[in-house]
């Protein structure tokens, strides 16, 4: 794995200035993918602006400043991805991740209660000793729940306890935001699945995406803000 990054060959999901300078921070492999996600020193100073260079910023880290989802990471190559918390107590402020409309990664503000609790899509179920169940997070978090959830399902986590609170099926109805393809960003009405594809409906209209790109963030309403 190399520790570089050409700017130009950067993920086409990061908002950033690829004529600036040559090479930009490559993110550590971990729960996000490359293209999901952006390296927490980067975020601080290029999407912040809390530090003016990566040296500003490797302090801030270095002085646990910075919080994701509830714990302190001094790891300035540590990827932050989709739906994730920054909190930085000192100055009260928090922001969540999202992707806009065109399907790059934007961070925006949200208020205390927000930064409490955090949406996780289930991507997969473990079956461990003693029949106890695993649910796999689209985070890469792994939590022991006896809840009857789905693959798919999403599950609502308080932080930074990572308790479930609240099991968010993906149903006719639910409230869906989509992470990828030509309407990411979107949020919208579940209707059903058509063969492997998905329907949900944009105010009266329905749209078909792809099953993978359905994301459930709410029941009749979403459960935090999506700002685009």
């Amino acid at each position: 794995m190399k520790n570089h990054l050409k700017r130009i060959a950067s993920p086409r999901t990061w908002i950033i200035n690829r004529k600036q300078n040559v090479y930009i921070t490559r993110p550590k492999p971990g729960a996000h993918k490359m293209e999901a996600g952006l390296p927490l020193g980067v975020i601080l100073r290029d999407d912040l602006k809390l530090a003016a260079t990566m040296a500003e910023a490797k302090k801030v880290l270095h002085n646990n400043d910075i919080l994701v989802d509830g714990k302190r990471r001094k790891d300035y190559r540590y990827i932050v991805g989709l739906f994730d918390v920054i909190s930085i107590p000192k100055i009260n402020k928090s922001y969540r991740v999202i992707f806009n409309k065109k399907g790059k990664i934007l961070f925006i503000e949200i208020d205390q209660k927000e930064a409490n609790f955090k949406v996780c899509q289930i991507v997969g179920k473990t079956v461990l000793a003693k029949g106890k169940i695993q649910l796999n997070l689209h985070d890469g978090k792994n939590i022991l729940s006896d809840t009857p959830a789905k693959v798919g399902d999403s599950v609502l986590l308080s932080l930074p306890d990572l308790k479930i609170k609240e099991l968010l099926p993906l149903t006719k109805g639910a409230t869906v935001f989509l992470t990828k393809g030509k309407h990411a960003g979107d949020v919208g009405s579940f209707k059903e699945f058509q063969a492997e594809d998905a329907i949900y409906v944009m105010g009266e209209k329905e749209i078909e995406t792809a099953r993978k790109y359905i994301f459930v963030i709410g029941k009749d309403t979403p459960l935090m803000e999506i700002k685009n």
